[in-house]
């Protein structure tokens, strides 16, 4: 890898955002490191196979487990990361709570709460002291825009992730570090559905850009892929 290009670690780059948002940094010059789950060939691999040698790296992680989080902050020991973003989400169903099992319940918290942050504390040395560290959250994450109801528990599961970035902030007040929460909009991914109203095309250039005009803001952000700040 060349020094003097910039690093981003997308963190859930196999597929839709996450592989948007990794194709977007190399687009723009710089080198990536994507994570998939398992060793299937995925189209990070794909992307990887097309990009110039070096310029994209592809590391294997299970996020929900604390031992490969830690395994992969050894493996990237010595390297510095402008930007760390962590992309990962799963949905259960749109069921009211009183109606989700706790095993449900536990799963999603922990893969869209728990895991999140535990890459972000595990590999928090590994960003430049003036980098950025993102994490995707959603507009489903507000309590201020939660008006309608529905999708009980994902809501739920992205609120907790809010907070959980509050409290990472409030921990590392001094840090210089910009911290983001970022809103894609609604996408059509297996998550979003399709009748989203955005692709990833449309959603992905926004998302970058908002992340790049950020860069070097200190604190944390609760904002979506136009810019906007999006109420906590």
């Amino acid at each position: 890898m060349t020094a003097s290009r910039p690093t981003a670690l997308v963190v859930g780059a196999s597929r839709t955002l996450g592989l948007g948002i990794a194709a977007e940094y190399l687009r723009l010059g710089w080198d990536v490191i994507g994570t998939v789950r398992g060793v299937r060939p995925t189209g990070l691999h794909e992307l990887r196979d097309a990009s110039p040698e070096g310029r994209l790296t592809v590391e294997s992680l299970e996020m929900t487990d604390p031992d490969q989080i830690a395994a992969l902050r050894d493996r990237l020991a010595g390297r510095t990361l402008d930007l760390l973003f962590v992309n990962a989400a799963i949905a259960r169903g749109d069921l009211p709570i009183g109606e989700v099992p706790t095993d449900m319940f536990t799963e999603v918290m922990v893969t869209n709460a728990l895991s999140p942050m535990r890459v972000v504390e595990t590999l928090r040395p590994l960003v430049a002291p003036a980098g950025t560290i993102g994490v995707m959250s959603s507009d489903q994450g507000s309590v201020a825009n939660n008006t309608r109801g529905g999708q009980d528990l994902y809501r739920a599961s992205k609120s907790a992730l809010n907070q959980l970035m509050r409290c990472h902030a409030a921990r590392h007040a001094g840090d210089g570090r910009t911290l983001l929460l970022m809103d894609p909009g609604w996408v059509r991914t297996d998550l979003g559905g399709p009748g989203a109203e955005l692709s990833v095309e449309e959603s992905v250039p926004g998302v970058v850009a908002t992340i790049e005009h950020h860069r070097g803001a200190r604190g944390l952000r609760f904002v979506d892929h136009l810019g906007q700040v999006v109420p906590w």
